[in-house]
């Protein structure tokens, strides 16, 4: 089940300044909302009861009382909130637990964000593609790597592309049967949507892997699977997301080996075992 509350930290930076309040009053207020009247809560919003189920719809729900069970569910199912971001304070041991408590909570808020049918509709194109394209510029680019790496394993043709020219160059020659995923946790990156909607007009199926919300590369693509993250201000690049969108491309790689386990168990069987074998020479 969807957690609500991560839906609504994502979509934050989305909503009308009326919708902005009633989240921020949600998000802040969580444990009050669940006992308080649709009226209640539009006075404590400083708004109007017909915003509130505006809200609701706004975030896919049908109503007020929806918003309420769910929120329960959320709270039932939290974690420890993070104690802020790396700090000039923090000691060693301090830095240790905080980064560990941001990939995890990356990973858990994922999770709950996952659509099990987007997963599975795109499990089923990878596992019947011709040809897999995996887009990534930066750290999302380490991530499409990461991709390359799993599917090729099972032998199933695929190549990881981070500068835009051979993006758009590999692209444009796809074709129906073929598969191209774009990578970019902001779902803004120019290069990568280009991309996708180059890929997609060649007719490959598109896959997106991006933050929870509307963005361009969410627009594009037939396929969006969501990771959520909550990036520290103190940080050296994509770090929590990264490890969420890994998170992802571990899910993909399993499901396709598992559906595929008898023709790719031989392939498996023949990496592992030429790796273990290979001689290191000094």
């Amino acid at each position: 089940m969807t957690d609500i509350l991560a839906v609504i930290k994502e979509l934050q930076i989305t909503f009308k300044p009326s919708e902005a309040k009633i989240a921020k009053y949600i998000l802040d207020n969580a444990d009050v909302v669940t006992e308080l009247s649709i009226n209640e809560l539009a006075k404590a919003c400083d708004t109007s009861e017909a915003s509130i189920v505006r809200f609701c719809r706004t975030i896919g729900l049908k109503g007020f009382q929806e918003l309420k069970i769910k929120i329960a569910v959320s709270l039932s199912k939290q974690t420890k909130k993070l104690d802020g971001g790396i700090t000039d304070d923090d000691d060693v041991s301090d830095v240790i637990q905080k980064i560990a408590n941001f990939n995890k909570q990356a990973i858990d808020n994922t999770i709950s964000l996952l659509d099990v049918k987007s997963i599975i509709k795109a499990v089923d194109a990878l596992s019947n593609a011709n040809k897999i394209d995996f887009y990534g510029v930066a750290a999302s680019g380490t991530v499409a790597y990461d991709a390359m790496l799993k599917f090729s394993r099972i032998n199933i043709p695929c190549t990881a592309y981070q500068d835009s020219h051979l993006q758009l160059t590999s692209a444009v020659n796809l074709k129906k049967g073929d598969v191209a995923c774009g990578i970019s946790y902001s779902g803004a990156t120019k290069e990568i949507v280009e991309a996708i909607q180059v890929a997609k007009e060649a007719g490959a199926t598109t896959i997106s892997l991006t933050k929870y919300g509307q963005s361009p590369l969410v627009k594009t693509a037939d396929i969006n699977l969501f990771v959520s993250s909550e990036e520290a201000m103190f940080r050296s690049g994509a770090m929590a997301s990264r490890i969420a969108q890994l998170t992802v491309i571990d899910i993909l790689f399993i499901l396709v080996a598992r559906k595929k386990y008898n023709e790719v168990v031989k392939y498996l069987e023949n990496t592992s075992e030429i790796l273990s074998m290979r001689k290191i020479y000094k």
